[in-house]
């Protein structure tokens, strides 16, 4: 150091102990610390430099660059070269964000100090603090960039020098702090340590700990590793595979939201798409925030096992860091937003003339501009954390609603619907999620009421008080309010519940609505649910209405109330402290408006916890329903002891009673009895699913289920059959095989690939069954659970079926079948007969038929059945070989659907064609690619269409009321402007100065005003209300119309998800949110308008710089809306696979369970919540990146404008007017951020309306009722039906299923259709149903062509019993009759006559007995027999069977053919079966093949005829008893 160098320093020391001189001791000491950290510093970057180069920089450093400007690698010399990346954890962001706090805190009060030095003239005490504070600045801004450097260069350990600082800090602000109170001091320092207290206090705390928080990570295989290992991004990535930037980002690009820029851009040159949104951080995945509140959550029931847990308290614990964080920034945003109503009186007064120091103006505006800065970012900041937060609690809820709905016993699944299930996800999650937004609001309107007293006090003095009692009584006003909003909701909820659950049936159950014309009766039904919905709706609008007239009247009411008694008390009021208590006034509106809806928010929240936290806490599967034994403990497979079963425990009936079995490994165990026996119940018993009442179930090995009733997953068929496991193409092969599902998935033009649709739609009762069965083989388990899986097929595919599954692939397992069936049960090692819920018998065959009693019964119905047919003779010339080989390809059920269109048959490639036409067939269906059944869901792309918007301002009163909406709100913003400006112009600007008017004429005219604008706020309210009523309706009833009106094809290749979230969620939408939007747009651009004039007539050069600030504005915002229009797209497509899932996975848990799946199928429903959180999280931060722009271009043009004002010379403009500008100018920002915000979310919700329409232009049916053509009311006469050249096909450029059929089928004869897989019996009856219309031909029913006629007129007159009986959620009475057309008498008529009166009258409701969802607590024989009992009570001349008895036993089926042949005697039946005696005694069999009438003569005719098909079909089954046997043998 050379001897000037020395002298200068000398000097500034000597400078310095001036300056500790006048300092107290802490501060004295403070600065001393100060200095020595600056040292430490500078000799560390000097000794870095020198370590490095001459020429290296140590900034460079710590920016985590080397000297060529590369990224410095923080992996020590020698570790492993793979790239590595610092991810800084919580902690870290927290440390960084409470350093730059502190330095923020310390520069707010460096500029008060130079503003108070300023005004002392810079006295030698004043610089030596202000010298003192800038040294804080700079140490702060250096520890600050130290601690963002820790990152950069990956460091896991502290600094001690931070370390040491922060104590050194916390401890010095202590001891101010304490002196401070000690001599009542009440300076802006104390206010300031105060303030900076917490956040001193944590970096104390993390210095403590030493760690920074950070984790090195690799940046590629690292962040791509959890992705492969986890099942749930495994399934379906959509070719993403890259992790959001915001995992990463820095404080910049966070404080930014530049981390979007990279999906914006690629928005604005293309449309979206899923795989273009990035995966989410690890931590905002739906499995963290599931595995953090599952665990707190048992947490919990763990520690007080005999206490109901808290949600709320397992909520707060797995979230509060969130919350806490986010709370920072909502009350730094709630304190930065009161500077500007604060200092707009000293604005006024600097305008007045009234200067307390030099370039007083400047400071003011530069505060001003800085507070905004500081409040847009925390704004944007704020909201952002909530929707995280948000989105975070609705993950966790729902994949812990999900986990239980999979593991509810079944009692509780009685009380909860899946419709119920669903809710609590769809709606009580939601409403928990939303309750984020409201968090705050608790702490934050207490601190927004003091700060705005605070704020009055110094401008009107006690006054202030009053404006406390005026807030409490609008708060008090506000109160009922919100009570009755609340009921309003409730009931609208409740309402929208019951039409929810009432559609999702519907469209279950579409089919059979439409095959008995019940569609419209059902529509009816929903559109009274609707009224009753809409009513409550009407209400909640219309008291919305007036929410909004309290809205704006409270703030005017609290000014009046606080204006008049300042005037009362002698106060004198200035135009300075007006516009600074109109500005806080206007603040204060927003939480006294939140007030109501706060509580609201609070309540039905609650309600919503307690409702999920009671189904938390329902009953579940016991955990020791089964024990489960190692394999090499046991030689026993099954072992029931004693076991007593119900499914109601809460009363004394038994299930099942009694039971005692033992199953040695590699047994076939055959289970049969009558229908309602309890052969179900007994294999749920084996799976645990039943509630068990006393005894033992033990088993050994894994288990697969095959339920009676199939369940199949929407997905193609190698996923339904692979269920999760890896392929293994020689076991796939092999389940294939023994399904015999080969010459099946050659049917199909997509093979094993083909999309199954919704509850396998486009499958038939045969292939679902059987894609079960394989489902089952390739899991490859120990022991199998049969549920009658033979019903669906046909003799000859089950004869097959039976020898290549049950006797080949599962001859070494454990195998329990229920059938009946009874040629199968000589091959069982046991046979147990069922009846009342007991085993009545068990033995082998032989054994059991020796004893005779009910095993004795169901064998004898059988062969009374094969003896029935007497075809004997006609069989007993034929060699067995002829008829094992001609067996083996002839006739198999019609179980092959399309998988295009919908479930009718589709047509086998015709083997006796010649080969040149198959080739030429071939080649055709290349160039005619079939596709899919079930295709990506329909969205729209690009900007949303004018018409869009037209339609739906049209839809209400051909837009009459938009125009009066806009006056309405034209004329408020002119009375609000006027009311302020009155109040500007008519007070005095600076005390002492006398009044224009009197005070009285004051208050007066600004009540008149004032309150003149809330009534025409009150009426756009109403009016928007009235428009959003007629409107939504409207789409509504268009939207119902339409869907019920669709033809079958629509339903088959739609899922229900998708439908029902247009019904629900976009309905919501239009109902409750659209017309607000609507109305709030055009209140925002009017109020912008308002604001641009009034600063604009003050300071007219504002619109220099406004104009391209509004064009840049314009550009951005198109910018946005092009990636966040399809943003909201892909939301809307991806919440439908979420509900489809639940409702399909709910549906399906015994399934599930019997497989042990659970755990797959949550990760599945994790991995559908993030597809679906993905472009929500996106779409909710581009709104924030759109809004932080928005409004730091208006908080520009605000500052321009301020610093034209403070430029000008006093007495140049008006300073009444000047203050009336700057107190719109402060709501610039929000207006502007708002307008856009409105226009963008407006764009966002109207796509609600698109999606709608949509579903409003759906091709319809024919007409229901043709007016000029209605049949007599006695029609059909006799029942003749004359198919004449008839040709169908599903869909245009498909080949044709029929192939000019022309056939004539007597009135009163009974009608039997069989014929080879594909041959078309199914698409002929649905042609006689108009379900598929021909393309060529026609169908006469007593001298009418049905085409002429309506549906209604067609479809009513005729009876069907389909294969898959459905049942309506009701009673037995509804079900029956659900038309209301027939008295109680005959409805116990028909049960008695199917088989159902003794167990109707053995229920104690009888005819109100209770029907579930979906018919579960009746056994599927029982639903069939109810399907029966329509068809008896309706009496229609034509009926149709379709497989109407697949499900009973032998045994019944006698009864029933029987009361078919007593009760249709002098109808016309139409009758498709693979029981042979079911068709056997017909008048007339129809034996169709490929789409053509193979046969059409008598029975005994056909069986005289020994190349007959028909012939070959009654051998094969009168065969099948006796070649069983021979299986095994």
């Amino acid at each position: 150091m050379n001897r000037e160098t020395m002298m200068v320093f000398m000097m500034r020391m000597g400078g310095l102990k001036s300056v500790l001189v006048g300092l107290p001791l802490h501060g004295q000491i403070s600065v001393l610390a100060n200095l020595l950290v600056l040292l430490i510093f500078v000799l560390s970057l000097i000794g870095k430099a020198c370590r490095a180069s001459a020429c290296a920089s140590g900034l460079f450093f710590f920016l985590g660059k080397d000297q060529r400007g590369h990224q410095s690698s923080p992996v020590a010399d020698g570790e492993d070269d793979s790239p590595r990346k610092a991810v800084g954890g919580l902690s870290y962001k927290a440390t960084l964000c409470c350093c730059i706090y502190v330095l923020l805190c310390q520069m707010a009060v460096a500029a008060l100090e130079c503003w108070d030095a300023q005004r002392q003239r810079w006295s030698a005490l004043s610089r030596g603090v202000v010298m003192s504070q800038a040294l804080q600045v700079v140490v702060w801004f250096i520890m600050s960039v130290v601690t963002w450097g820790l990152k950069r260069q990956g460091q896991a350990k502290l600094p001690f020098i931070l370390r040491a600082w922060w104590t050194v800090s916390l401890a010095l602000t202590l001891c101010a702090i304490s002196l401070d109170i000690v001599k009542k001091h009440q300076t802006v320092y104390m206010l300031m340590n105060t303030a900076c207290l917490p956040a001193l206090a944590f970096l104390c705390f993390v210095a403590a700990r030493g760690r920074t928080g950070i984790e090195i990570i690799g940046t590629r295989s690292d962040l791509q590793e959890p992705l492969l290992d986890s099942s749930t991004y495994v399934e379906e990535s959509y070719g993403c595979d890259h992790v959001t930037p915001y995992s990463g980002a820095g404080i910049i690009s966070l404080a930014t939201l530049s981390w979007l820029n990279p999906i914006l851009a690629i928005g604005a040159k293309r449309p979206l798409e899923l795989k273009d949104v990035p995966l989410l951080a690890p931590r905002d995945r739906a499995e963290s925030s599931y595995n953090v509140l599952k665990d707190n959550w048992e947490k919990l029931k763990v520690q007080n096992p005999n206490e109901q847990p808290s949600l709320t308290r397992a909520i707060f614990m797995s979230f509060w860091r969130e919350a806490l964080k986010n709370g920072i920034f909502a009350g730094m945003n709630t304190v930065v937003s009161y500077v500007g109503p604060f200092l707009i009186s000293y604005f006024v007064d600097y305008l007045s003339g009234k200067k307390l120091f030099h370039n007083e103006g400047y400071v003011l505006a530069s505060v001003f501009f800085s507070a905004k800065l500081v409040e847009i970012v925390t704004t944007r900041q704020w909201y952002l954390g909530v929707d995280i937060l948000g989105m975070h609690v609705r993950a966790a809820l729902t994949a812990l609603v999900y986990e239980k709905g999979m593991r509810l016993s079944s009692s509780a699944r009685q009380s909860h619907t899946s419709g119920e299930i669903i809710n609590y996800m769809a709606v009580d999650v939601q409403r928990i999620g939303d309750y984020s937004w409201y968090l705050h609001d608790i702490w934050m309107l207490p601190m927004q009421i003091i700060l705005a007293l605070a704020i009055l006090f110094k401008n009107v003095g006690v006054a202030a008080f009053a404006t406390l009692i005026a807030t409490i009584v609008s708060i008090l006003i506000n109160t009922p309010l919100a009570k009755m909003q609340e009921e309003y909701q409730d009931n609208l909820m409740a309402a929208k519940d019951d039409r929810m659950k009432a559609t999702s049936e519907c469209l279950r159950n579409m089919r059979i609505m439409k095959l008995q014309a019940w569609e419209e009766r059902y529509r009816l039904k929903l559109e009274d649910l609707r009224k009753t919905e809409f009513i409550w709706l009407r209400k909640a609008l219309y008291a919305q209405a007036f929410v909004t007239f309290i809205f704006w009247g409270s703030p005017i009411f609290v000014s009046v109330v606080t204006f008049g008694t300042c005037i009362l008390l002698g106060g004198q009021l200035t135009t300075g402290g007006v516009l600074s208590a109109l500005a806080t006034f206007r603040i204060l509106q927003e939480p006294l408006r939140n007030f109501p809806d706060l509580v609201s928010m609070i309540a039905q929240t609650k309600v919503s916890l307690d409702r999920i936290s009671g189904f938390l806490q329902e009953e579940e599967l016991p955990s020791d329903a089964t024990i489960s034994i190692p394999k090499s403990l046991s030689e026993f497979a099954i072992e029931i002891n004693d076991g007593d079963f119900s499914w109601e425990p809460s009363t004394e009936k038994l299930t099942l009673s009694g039971i005692n079995l033992q199953v040695k490994r590699g047994m076939r165990v055959a289970v049969c009895g009558v229908v309602g026996s309890g052969k179900s119940s007994f294999l749920s018993c084996i799976l645990g699913e039943i509630p068990k009442v006393s005894g033992q179930v033990k088993i050994s090995g894994t288990t697969a289920y095959v339920s009676q009733s199939a369940w199949i997953q929407t997905g193609n068929i190698e996923e339904n059959i692979l269920f999760g496991g890896q392929m293994d193409k020689a076991r796939y092969k092999n389940a294939i095989q023994a399904c015999t599902l080969k010459k099946d998935l050659g049917l199909f033009s997509h093979g094993d690939q083909t999309i199954i649709g919704e509850r396998g739609i486009n499958l038939s009762g045969g292939q679902k069954q059987r894609v079960q069965l394989a489902r089952a083989l390739y899991q490859d388990a120990d022991i199998y659970l049969l549920d009658d899986p033979f019903s669906a097929v046909d003799a000859h595919t089950g004869s097959e079926l039976f020898k290549e599954y049950i006797l080949g692939a599962l001859a070494m397992k454990t195998v329990v079948f229920i059938t009946h069936q009874v040629e199968f049960l000589p091959t069982a090692d046991l046979i147990l007969v069922l009846r009342d819920g007991r085993i009545t018998q068990a033995g082998k065959y032989e054994d059991l038929l020796q004893a005779g009693t009910d095993f004795n019964t169901l064998v004898s119905a059988h062969h009374e059945a094969i003896e029935a047919m007497d075809v004997a003779e006609y069989i007993a010339d034929e060699p067995d070989e002829d008829v094992k080989s001609s067996s083996v390809g002839a006739i198999k059920e019609d179980d092959s659907k399309p998988c295009e269109i919908s479930n009718l048959p589709k047509q086998k490639a015709d083997k006796a064609s010649s080969s040149y036409k198959k080739k030429k067939e071939d080649k055709k269906a290349k160039r005619m690619r079939k596709k899919q059944l079930i295709q990506d869901e329909e969205r729209e792309r690009g900007n949303v269409s004018l018409q869009v918007y037209w339609s739906y301002m049209t839809a209400a009163y051909k837009g009459a009321l938009v125009p009066l909406i806009i006056l309405s709100q034209a004329s408020f913003q002119a009375l609000q402007i006027g009311s302020n400006w009155w109040m500007a112009w008519a007070n005095p600007q600076t005390d002492g100065e006398s009044a224009r008017i009197s005070s009285f004429v004051l208050l007066l005219v600004y009540m008149g005003l004032a309150f003149g604008s809330t009534i025409f706020v009150f009426i756009r309210a109403l009016l928007v209300a009235t428009f959003g009523l007629k409107a939504s309706q409207k789409l509504f009833s268009n939207m119902l119309r339409c869907i019920f009106r669709a033809p079958m094809s629509f339903f088959d290749s739609t899922p229900t998800g998708r439908i029902l979230s247009r019904v629900s969620i976009d309905q919501s939408v239009v109902d409750l949110d659209i017309p607000f939007r609507l109305g709030g747009f055009a209140a925002t651009t009017i109020q912008l308008l308002g604001i641009i004039i009034v600063m604009s007539n003050v300071t007219w050069q504002v619109l220099v710089i406004f104009v391209p600030m509004a064009m840049a504005c314009l550009w951005m915002q198109k910018y946005y809306m092009a990636s966040s229009r399809e943003l909201v797209r892909i939301v809307g497509i991806q919440k439908a696979p979420i509900i489809h899932h639940f409702g399909e996975s709910i549906a399906g848990a015994a399934t599930i369970r019997g497989f042990g799946q659970e755990q797959r199928f949550r990760k599945r429903i994790l991995h559908f919540f993030d597809c679906y959180a993905r472009p929500f999280f996106y779409s909710f931060a581009a709104i924030e990146w759109l809004c932080l722009r928005m409004e730091l271009l208006s908080t520009f043009v605000f500052a321009f404008s301020m610093a034209l004002l403070v430029s000008f010379p006093v007495g140049t403009i008006d300073p009444s007017m000047a203050g009336l500008a700057v107190t719109y100018g402060l709501t610039l920002n929000a207006r502007q951020s708002r307008w856009i915000l409105s226009l963008c979310k407006l764009e966002n919700k109207i796509i609600s309306i698109e999606r709608i329409q949509q579903y409003s232009r759906i091709p319809s049916e024919a007409p229901l009722v043709v007016e000029n053509f209605r049949p007599p009311p006695s029609w059909p006469f006799k029942g003749t039906v004359e198919i004449v050249n008839l040709q169908v096909r599903y869909k245009e450029n498909l080949p044709k299923v029929l192939h000019g059929i022309t056939c004539t089928f007597p009135g009163g004869k009974k009608i039997g259709i069989v014929g080879r897989t594909g041959s078309g019996k199914s698409t002929l009856i649905q042609a006689l149903f108009r379900m598929v219309e021909p393309i060529d031909g026609e169908i006469i029913i007593d001298g009418i062509d049905i085409s002429t006629i309506g549906l209604y007129d067609l479809r009513s007159r005729l009876g069907i019993i389909p294969q898959d009986p459905t049942l309506f959620e009701g009673t037995i009475r509804v079900n029956l009759d659900p038309l209301e057309e027939h008295s109680d008498s005959e409805i116990w008529e028909a049960l008695d006559k199917c088989q159902l009166g003794d167990i109707v009258r053995e229920k104690d409701q009888k005819l109100d007995s209770a029907v579930t969802e979906n018919g579960e607590n009746w056994s599927v024989g029982q639903r069939q027999l109810v399907s029966l009992g329509r068809a008896l009570l309706k009496q229609a001349r034509i009926l149709v069977l379709d497989e109407a008895t697949a499900s009973v036993d032998t045994a019944t089926d006698g009864v029933i053919q029987r009361t078919i042949r007593a009760e249709f005697g002098d109808c016309t039946v139409i009758s498709i079966a693979h029981r042979i005696p079911t068709v056997i005694d017909s008048d007339l069999v129809l034996v169709l093949s490929d789409g053509k009438v193979a046969e059409f003569d008598t029975p005994v005719s056909l069986l005289e005829d020994k190349s007959s098909l028909f012939l070959k079909l009654v051998s094969e089954y009168s065969l099948r008893s006796t070649s069983v046997p021979e299986m095994v043998t």
